[in-house]
């Protein structure tokens, strides 16, 4: 085990990973602490996405460490590495319910399957995260028979059910009317709260995360090129943070993915024929 602060529940240490040929996080070092609500956020394809995958272990790093509770992710058996697992919970973008069970036994569905509890404490634990998310009269209801944003309030009542230490949210705003939106953001601060734990949003949404996160990570080019409280960040002088928060269509994020230059010429760019 690797010592860490007490403090902290969560460390990436000088990570280095890549697809291929194609570095993505280039010495990456992020640290969350307990009780905090932490957003990651950077242009598309920066890495924020791949960072999740990482501290769930369906990758591992190829340089440095991921550390959970002081544990190295990456050093985990597959036993191991479920047993942490437990400890974190995961909203995915768009929910990703089973759509063939009804909303109570999507939310029973992690409880079935890691405890013994007998079916009446089951039902009481199912229906009060239910509640925590306001949906408990939707209980016997499918999936195809709720709006977008209540199914995505019932993957949370999922994702909460274990009572997790590290909730992980990958974009958690995605295609939510304002109303929506604005319900999922209380809920995540809420909640957090609730349980004493950890949070971290991968998200795009400024206005949204700032209001509730306790602090930020801004990646660019596989590391951290910005990090502070959501008041520093908007301070910031930066032009790519500056473009990022103010949705400034022109500024240092490129429009087109870098071409190699064979195909550059074909199009006759950079000296090509034209």
């Amino acid at each position: 085990m690797v010592t860490s602060s007490p403090e902290t529940l969560l460390e990436l240490r000088d990570v280095d990973f890549g697809y291929g040929d194609r570095l993505v996080l280039s010495n990456l070092n992020l640290r969350f602490r307990r009780g905090q609500v932490v957003a990651v956020m950077g242009g598309s394809g920066c890495g924020k996405t791949t960072v999740l995958r990482l501290i769930g272990g369906l990758v591992r790093a190829q340089r440095g460490q991921v550390l959970f509770h002081g544990q190295d992710l990456g050093e985990q058996t597959r036993e191991g590495l479920y047993a942490l697992r437990r400890k974190m919970g995961m909203l995915f973008q768009f929910g990703a319910l089973f759509t063939d069970m009804s909303v109570f036994e999507n939310v029973a569905f992690s409880l079935r399957e890691h405890t013994d509890l007998p079916e009446e404490l089951l039902r009481d634990l199912v229906l009060m995260k239910l509640n925590a998310v306001g949906l408990r009269g939707a209980r016997d209801l499918l999936p195809s028979e709720i709006s977008g944003g209540m199914a995505r309030r019932v993957a949370l009542a999922r994702a909460i059910a274990l009572d997790p230490e590290l909730m992980m949210y990958d974009e958690p705003f995605a295609g939510l009317d304002p109303i929506s939106l604005g319900i999922t953001a209380n809920l995540i601060r809420t909640l957090n709260q609730a349980l004493g734990a950890t949070s971290i949003l991968v998200t795009h949404d400024v206005p949204e995360s700032f209001a509730i996160a306790d602090y930020v990570y801004f990646l660019s080019n596989g590391g951290v090129l910005a990090e502070g409280t959501p008041d520093e960040l908007r301070a910031s002088t930066d032009p790519t943070v500056r473009q990022f928060i103010d949705g400034a269509p022109d500024g240092p994020f490129r429009f087109h993915y870098p071409a190699k230059a064979s195909l550059a010429a074909d199009f006759g760019v950079g000296g090509g024929q034209s």
